[in-house]
């Protein structure tokens, strides 16, 4: 039997100092690109997870990592509209592709940096340096690590389908 354990206090505190501020960036950029999409959900949830950055329920609820705040805004951006677009199709067919792409044109390229940011680990610590070689034009650190944009793509096992997706095959 695998005992869960529980994380420690500081990481807690630091959720909840941060849980409010990533809920306001999530809900303006849900807010600017539903513009667009002029899609309807259910309930927003921040949570702290170890590895995914966001998710959508069949029931139309999204929900995002508290961390998805110390990634570059373009970053963030893509997280935001990949579960926005799963609100209409909850796969990754061609028709979700083609519906991020109306808005996210180079999500290839943001999906190849995410994957080499997820190499390198969620700790803020890590996003924080990451988001700071943004800042300083150093991207090309977290870059060199990605996957190059051809290899980004999957077959989903659950449908078959081609899928390219930061969060990887299921």
């Amino acid at each position: 039997m695998k005992v869960r354990r529980k994380r420690g206090s500081s990481v807690t505190k630091h959720y909840l100092e941060n849980k409010e501020r990533a809920r306001e960036l999530v809900l303006a950029r849900l807010a600017f690109f539903n513009r667009h999409y002029g899609l309807k959900w259910n309930r927003v949830a921040i949570r702290n997870q170890r590895r995914c950055w966001g998710s959508c329920t069949s029931l139309k609820n999204l929900n995002f990592n508290y961390k998805i705040q110390f990634l570059p805004p373009h970053l963030q951006d893509y997280i935001i509209v990949h579960e926005l677009c799963h609100l209409k199709e909850l796969n990754h067919g061609q028709v979700f592709w083609g519906l991020l792409g109306e808005t996210i044109p180079d999500y290839r390229k943001r999906v190849a940096e995410l994957r080499a940011i997820d190499k390198l680990g969620h700790s803020v610590n890590v996003l924080l340096r990451v988001q700071e070689g943004y800042k300083n034009g150093l991207v090309d650190t977290v870059k060199s690590t990605a996957v190059n944009e051809t290899d980004v793509e999957d077959w989903c096992e659950s449908c078959g389908e081609k899928m390219v997706c930061a969060c990887g095959p299921k």
